[in-house]
């Protein structure tokens, strides 16, 4: 069952709720509380597990073992084994052995996912005790280097149901990952804290397979052994067990490096090497008693083990990826992580963790609790807090300085389409309001690593920095959209000189549009529409006019035409703004049918193809797909891969941008409105049963999804690539826009219909895929909280403004900007934004009442402030600054 953000039975099957810091890799942990994804080794690892590490209870009263048991619940079926695990774990052989499911185990579990805080309660009638595991990373928006440290962070709390007071063991087993016979396990204590480090001495401080796990505990009774039983077949596990259930604390079992040949023999032969750690707490009968562990890891060198050639193409797929130095006869080219340059190794994170642990979760949790306890729809709140745990899993990488990089998604394990892809990056809205200082070195690192001197941009960033850039054309979405993303990163943090140092560079991206360098004459006439060759993100050419691409366009001369009127240069002001409005004019007179926008273009005039037939002009993409001669279809005589008079998904996302990044209209705004409700009729699907889909299947049977592109009329015999997909960073795009055009009602419909589909038994809620798993579009869900709550911003003249679009009597939201977060809430007196973290400096602030109401005071906390106010607009006498703990309350009477 599933009710709310509670797991339960079947719906904890397909969990896997990701542990660990943004560009840190993670740990997953499954509905039924098993530790699994070990994702930690600097790639992705879906499906992996690090032996059977694991946390485990027992109970003991008078030296008397009363129970004992993993945290775990009931293993999932199927239990036939698995096609690609080892000898004894295959189809066939039953669940592998490092599942645990032949060990005593919790017959029932329930699985509380409110992320980035998981909870789970497990209870068994043998057990004297009801047990809670509490795990979490810290997750603080706009700090983002306690958020990116390698840890998992548990905290178990047993209450003791018995009428005799008992003593509880937690003990935490921890595989070493080095091959065995290679590692060295060793116990430290430090400031009354106790840990094992696990790590090997066979490997140099700069090799790939350099590092180290460990873990640790800050409970004041503590047993360890730096080594399990070595032995043969099954014997560390039997012997661990038989231990766990021997009572008082465990023995220390150590393997020194000098070692006797049957030592030697058994570490050569044995299954692997495993710590362990052990708390031990006495809890009185009725009460409670807790203890915390960490496990932190430093895997500290990357390296480019994906394009050892240095020809990058469009998707690094796991076959013939290597990541042995020095293999294909090429040294691989590395760089720090840049937690490497924060803690030296998973000790010092680990005692790190634990110092701060109070204050990293009270501020984890505070975030948590502000964004779960608003007004928002709970499905907005889930699709919301669910995809911002994708900066916590594989797909993303903070390089050594600290800058942020992405993958599209994670293929089991490699990452999935390299690069930062401008094209995917484009729909995310997490990253710039929570942490801002990460999304600008996004912009900062493509402008400088990822552009040409004629303005072109790749939109796939090559590592390590410095590397030569992607050859292959510029795609018009992304190019556009770096240009309006370094406006709203101008906007969100008031920043004109962060600004400046790239304004020259921005003047030169946009003018590419109309360059002769631009092979792909995007608009060659200036006439403000794009009737080139557009690539794009369905990962081909579009010909010919459309709303679609033509909307970035414009949305970039806006943005442009604004910065250069703030920098002083009204001549290209004006140029650019003539352009936009020339453009927009036409699109609106030209491209709009009555019930939506559509490609104009003919299909049967192969010309269009070969005015690019220059096969130099294609570039090698996808293995020569992209040249003239795969675009024409010669049995229907039609040009392929193109949208034409069909319903487009993102027909109008300009418009979506511009509404975000508060840059007014683009399309006139009745054709919007009827654009977006013929997406909501043509599109979405309320049952996918009947409906053909030929391509990835991300919705079935009864499940509902907006398809990328439908055909009410006329449908090319070979349409636009991904047609009939229901991929769901589109979707949320669309459902976001419809709400923001008073389509309420229809977009959290899309809302829901998407969050069903990750329910814990089909899907795992916190892994929304695409072209690969924690697919970065997905983030664009994100932008459902910022239009809900009418947020609008200009941190350039210090303006933040609300007009809530539901719940308006009773409105409470998390909000986040610039230095400060916290929540707005409306009151019975007026209305009080009051932040949590930071600090807030204003000249001007709105929050939309109800017509008629004046505002007649305005406070931080017991200080009046003086103000004007025309039309619900308050203009403070000077800049006020809100700090951390205090409130603007704008009161009625």
């Amino acid at each position: 069952m599933r009710e709310g953000f509670l797991y339960t039975g079947e719906h904890t099957r397909e969990i896997s709720f990701p542990l660990g810091g943004i560009g840190s890799g993670c740990i997953g942990l499954a509905g039924n509380g098993r530790l699994v994804d070990w994702e930690i080794f600097n790639r992705p690892a879906k499906g992996s597990t690090n032996g059977f590490s694991h946390f485990a209870v027992k109970a003991e009263e008078d030296d008397r073992v009363l129970d004992a048991r993993v945290l775990h619940g009931d293993l999932p079926p199927p239990y036939t084994g698995s096609f690609t695990k080892p000898h004894y774990n295959y189809h066939g052989f039953g669940p592998p052995r490092e599942y645990l499911s032949g060990v005593p185990h919790f017959s029932e579990v329930e699985f509380k996912g409110e992320f980035p805080i998981a909870t789970l309660r497990f209870r068994d009638n043998h057990f004297p005790g009801d047990v809670q595991l509490s795990a979490f990373n810290p997750f603080i928006p706009l700090d983002s280097d306690n958020s990116s440290i390698p840890a998992a962070f548990f905290e178990i709390t047993i209450q003791n149901t018995s009428n005799k007071d008992l003593t509880y063991t937690v003990c935490s087993c921890l595989r070493n990952p080095f091959p065995k016979g290679e590692t060295v396990n060793r116990y430290v204590r430090s400031d009354g804290k106790s840990l094992i480090r696990l790590s090997s001495g066979l490997y140099g401080e700069q090799d790939p397979r350099f590092g180290d796990l460990s873990v640790a505990t800050d409970a004041d009774d503590a047993s360890y052994q730096e080594y399990l039983y070595r032995g043969f077949w099954f014997d560390n596990l039997s012997a661990y067990w038989r231990e766990l259930n021997t009572p008082g604390h465990f023995k220390n079992r150590t393997y020194g490096l000098k070692q006797t040949s049957a030592v030697k023999h058994a570490a050569k032969h044995a299954t692997n090497d495993y710590g362990l750690l052990a708390a031990h707490l006495k809890v009185d009968r009725g009460e409670t008693g807790s203890v915390r562990f960490v496990i932190a890891w430093n895997y500290p060198n990357c390296v480019n083990f994906w394009n050892t050639e240095g020809e990058a193409g469009n998707e690094a797929g796991p076959e013939g990826a290597c990541s042995e130095p020095g293999c294909c006869g090429t040294e691989l080219e590395s760089w720090k992580n840049y937690y490497a340059t924060l803690f030296e190794d998973s000790t010092k994170t680990a005692l790190y963790s634990l110092e701060k642990w109070d204050t990293l979760y009270s501020k984890t949790s505070l975030f948590k609790q502000t964004l779960f306890s608003s007004t928002l729809p709970p499905e907005v709140i889930d699709a919301v807090s669910a995809n911002i745990s994708i900066l916590k899993s594989p797909t993303v990488l903070r390089l050594e300085h600290g800058g942020l990089y992405g993958w599209e998604g994670c293929y089991p394990d490699i990452g999935c389409c390299e690069g930062s892809c401008s094209h995917v990056w484009n729909y995310e809205y997490a990253v710039p309001f929570l942490f801002p200082d990460l999304e600008r070195s996004m912009r900062d690192i493509d402008f400088k690593h990822n552009s040409a001197e004629d303005g072109s941009v790749s939109f796939r960033l090559q590592l390590p920095l410095g590397r030569k850039r992607l050859d292959f054309r510029p795609c018009a979405d992304g190019q556009m959209g770096g240009i309006i993303q370094a406006y709203r990163e101008w906007k969100i943090s008031g920043n004109s000189d962060w600004l400046r140092s790239h304004w020259d560079f921005i003047k030169t991206s946009l003018e590419y549009a109309w360059s002769d360098k631009n092979r792909d004459r995007w608009d060659r006439d200036r006439d403000g529409v794009m009737e080139g060759r557009q690539h794009h993100t369905l990962d081909m050419e579009l010909f010919g006019p459309n709303a679609w691409l033509t909307g970035y366009y414009l949305v970039a001369l806006k943005a442009a035409a604004e910065m250069a009127e703030h920098f002083g240069e009204a001549e290209k002001a004006r140029e650019y703004r003539t352009l936009f409005e020339r453009g927009s004019q036409w699109v609106n007179e030209n491209l709009f049918n009555g019930e939506y926008f559509f490609q104009k273009i003919d299909l049967k005039d192969r010309k269009i193809l070969e005015s690019y037939s220059d096969e130099g002009s294609w570039g090698a993409y996808r293995g020569g797909r992209s040249r003239a001669e795969n675009y024409w279809d010669s049995e229907n005589e039609e040009i392929k891969y193109q949208v034409a008079e069909g319903c487009g998904i993102d027909q109008v996302i300009g418009q979506w941008h511009a509404n975000l990044c508060g840059l007014g209209e683009i399309f006139d705004r009745e054709k919007t409105k009827k654009a977006l409700a013929s997406i909501f009729r043509y599109n979405f699907k309320r049952s996918m049963r009947e409906f053909f889909n030929p391509c990835r299947v991300f919705s079935v049977n009864d499940e509902g999804g907006v398809v990328i592109c439908d055909y009410p009329g006329s449908k090319p015999a070979v349409p636009a690539p991904y047609a009939e997909e229901a991929m769901i960073g589109f979707e949320y795009q669309a459902a976001c826009h419809m709400i923001q055009e008073g389509m309420i009602e229809e977009g959290l419909e899309i809302v829901r219909a998407i969050r069903d589909r990750f329910d814990g038994e089909k899907r795992n809620p916190w892994n929304e895929f695409e072209c690969g798993s924690n697919y970065a579009r997905s983030m664009a869900s994100y932008a459902l909280l910022p239009t809900l709550s009418g947020f609008e911003f200009d941190m350039v003249t210090g303006r933040v403004s609300f007009a809530p679009l539901m719940n308006q009597d009773h409105f409470d939201s998390f909000w986040c900007l610039n230095k400060a977060w916290g929540r707005v809430s409306r009151t019975a007196r007026g209305a009080i934004l009051t932040v949590l973290y930071g600090e807030l400096t204003l000249r001007q602030f709105r929050y939309e009442l109800p017509d008629g109401v004046a505002i007649r005071t305005v406070h931080i906390d017991d200080g009046e402030i003086g103000f004007s106010a025309k039309d619900g607009e308050l203009e403070f006498e000077s800049s006020v600054t809100i700090a951390e703990g205090s409130s603007l309350c704008i009161n009625k009477d």
